[in-house]
């Protein structure tokens, strides 16, 4: 998948990645804080990864956790600060979810702190309709 918006590319390219940027992103983030690199690589060997990029430069990043038949977990959604204001965290996720692979899937997931009106509003995710049925593991990074 590649996609243009004016000077930026959406691809799903795993080769085109910048390790060091999602890395530097991540480590940093409030739900990543502490992530090593080494486990920022091995979630990318096996996730269906998607990088913006701005004239070869990477400036967003967003992963998808699936069996590509019935679930997937969209986690690690990113946009360098400098270019937050272009829509294009919502160019992203609308992307993600119209990706060929993806296709009638029965449940998406993801868990956010802070962006429920984004995810609402331009990619359709609601609250959990039954969150007495879910439960996790939760081992934090640091």
């Amino acid at each position: 998948m590649h996609i243009t918006k004016g000077d930026f590319l959406l691809s799903d390219n795993k080769e085109s990645l910048d390790i060091d940027v999602i890395y530097q992103f991540l480590s940093n983030s409030y739900w990543a804080k502490g992530i090593t690199k080494d486990r920022i690589e091995k979630s990318i060997q096996h996730s269906l990864c998607f990088g913006v990029y701005h004239h070869n430069d990477q400036v967003g990043f967003a992963r998808i956790i699936s069996d590509y038949a019935t679930f997937a977990y969209l986690a690690d959604v990113f946009i360098l600060e400098n270019f937050r204001g272009n829509a294009l965290a919502k160019w992203l996720v609308t992307s993600i979810k119209q990706h060929p692979d993806l296709q009638g899937l029965r449940r998406w997931m993801l868990a956010t702190r802070d962006a429920h009106e984004l995810y609402a509003q331009y990619a359709d995710f609601v609250p959990i309709a039954k969150p007495d049925i879910w439960m996790e593991i939760y081992h934090p990074y640091e």
